[in-house]
């Protein structure tokens, strides 16, 4: 019989103080809007518990997909509640341990040479801000950060003047990388992924009621070693592990 989360999370903590031997190397696939705040929680889980973790980012749709096909993921961190839902109705997730612990924001980003305050409304000039290149988004049929760009442009009254402009990217991080390099004129992005690149700047930031919240569920995948997976999952939504993320941007949920 399975122990409820929060049994199985208290029994979990405490074996963040057992030997590393008692564990395997537990892997999380993870958002890749993640990696800066995630790539320190698991620095922190290996000096705490002597534990190591791995983790694979991409986007959440391409690492839903990943696990659909049986890649070996002990924990799955979605950048939208969609994705996660999408496993979920396929078995592959353990829904008592679902938790929906951070949230973001979605922001326009420029050049950091070309950046001037635009306020981000119906009345946005995109001619003006794109001149002759595009916008950088996340594929906006699959990637989550491209899906609230979508919804965002589209609620303003803006996707239809920008919808050809588009330049299209596997994930977050790489519509980030397209700004930064100065291949596009400008790139919608997470507020968290903003702050990890000095090349880019902030220019607008989207009103939070012009797309859907912008959550981070995680949950064990199904046939995650408990061993393994329980200790860090229990340290990724503890105090110290949120603070990382806190550090990074990310705001915290209480759901």
């Amino acid at each position: 019989m399975a122990f409820p989360l929060l049994s199985r999370l208290l029994i979990a903590t405490s074996l963040l103080l057992a030997p590393a031997a008692a564990a395997r190397d537990a892997t999380v696939y993870a958002a890749a809007s993640l990696k800066t705040a995630l790539d320190e929680v698991l620095k922190a889980y290996k000096e705490q518990s002597g534990n190591n973790a791995s983790a694979a980012y991409a986007a959440s749709s391409a690492l839903a997909k990943q696990i659909e096909a049986g890649a070996p993921a002990d924990i799955f961190i979605s950048a939208d509640q969609d994705w996660m839902d999408y496993l979920a109705k396929a078995g592959l997730i353990q829904d008592a341990s679902r938790v929906t612990f951070l949230g973001n924001q979605l922001v326009i980003v420029v050049e950091r040479s070309k950046a001037r305050r635009l306020t981000v409304d119906g009345n946005l000039d995109l001619d003006a801000l794109l001149g002759d290149k595009r916008l950088a988004v996340g594929d906006v049929n699959a990637v989550p950060a491209g899906r609230y760009a979508k919804a965002a442009l589209t609620k303003l009254g803006l996707w239809d003047k920008v919808a050809n402009r588009l330049a299209p990217a596997e994930n977050v991080r790489a519509a980030l990388a397209l700004v930064a390099r100065g291949e596009v004129a400008a790139g919608i992005v997470y507020a968290t992924d903003a702050r990890v690149e000095p090349g880019v700047a902030i220019v607008g930031v989207f009103p939070a009621d012009s797309h859907p919240a912008i959550e981070y569920p995680v949950a064990l995948v199904k046939g995650a070693d408990a061993t393994a997976a329980d200790p860090l999952l229990a340290f990724i939504l503890s105090e110290e592990g949120r603070r990382h993320f806190v550090n990074q941007g990310f705001t915290v949920l209480k759901k």
